[in-house]
């Protein structure tokens, strides 16, 4: 896994109390347009894609690549976490966690509220903790959304500055793998 360091991938599935977390498949596909086509999930990332764009451009096997982790509820796809590395040649180089790994996450509306995204997330970083010990990850999510901001701070997240981007201001925290 070039991408987040020395770790081979797929790892096996992740299992919690009520989830799995586990590779991407073809049944996954519906879920994933879903996700990107919901206006509500879209409201702090760039809005909603067209569903229309979505089917054609969705591969049979979407979200296939290291780092991506699908959120399973009792066999079905109810969202997905990321781990992935920030992109240093971005154009605003001085923004803060280039370089670093930066936790992402979305779940469909409906599985909202339930704490899945607090268990999902909360698995994920296990692993990654275990798996690149002493490597600390970032979070950066607009300070309106409130949810995120509860979610990052119950994660052990620490905020380490606020900045202007993409039109809104940003939160940016840091996790050590020993939160």
């Amino acid at each position: 896994m070039t991408e987040l360091g020395p770790v081979a991938w797929p790892p096996a599935p992740i299992s919690t109390e009520r989830l799995v977390l586990r590779e991407s498949a073809a049944r996954d596909r519906g879920a994933f347009i879903e996700l990107f086509a919901s206006p509500e999930v879209g409201t702090y990332i760039g809005g909603p894609r067209p569903r229309a764009e979505l089917q054609r451009a969705v591969p049979e096997v979407p979200g296939r690549r290291p780092g991506l982790f699908v959120v399973d509820l009792d066999g079905a796809m109810i969202g997905m976490v990321t781990l992935d590395r920030r992109d240093t040649g971005r154009p605003v180089q001085d923004r803060p966690g280039n370089g670093q790994v930066e936790l992402g996450y979305m779940l469909l509306p409906g599985a909202w509220g339930h704490g899945y995204g607090a268990e999902a997330c909360a698995a994920v970083l296990d692993w990654f903790a275990g798996a690149l010990p002493g490597e600390p990850v970032v979070l950066r999510t607009q300070t309106a959304n409130d949810r995120a901001l509860r979610l990052a701070m119950k994660l052990g997240f620490t905020e380490v500055e606020r900045f202007e981007e993409y039109g809104a201001e940003q939160w940016f925290g840091v996790r050590s793998s020993s939160s």
